[in-house]
């Protein structure tokens, strides 16, 4: 990797980091009976790498919303993980292999 591509992919990877470190917020329903259901929990999954790093810091932002409708949070939650991951982690096209 050229040092131009080596340093457009730090710049891009930081401000990606800065972007995603917004979506992280304080647990609202902590406090309420509301219930999380599908949707929340697969935001949750998907911000799920940035809101770990940030919750070793800030003692009230959580991974997991504990006030959720059950199954399909959960299935949300793990969907998001998942696509999280596999983003992150795609194999490569083989047209970039090759160059």
């Amino acid at each position: 990797m050229s040092r131009n591509k080596a340093g457009l992919a730090l710049t891009l990877f930081l401000l990606m980091t800065l972007f995603l470190t917004a979506c992280a917020q304080h647990n609202q329903l902590q406090e309420t009976a509301g219930a999380a259901g599908f949707w929340a929990g697969l935001w949750h999954g998907l911000i799920l790498p940035v809101s770990f790093i940030i919750s070793l810091f800030e003692s009230n932002i959580g991974i997991y919303e504990v006030h959720n409708n059950g199954n399909w949070y959960n299935f949300g939650f793990v969907l998001g993980i998942w696509i999280a991951f596999a983003l992150v982690l795609a194999p490569k096209s083989s047209a970039a292999r090759r160059q």
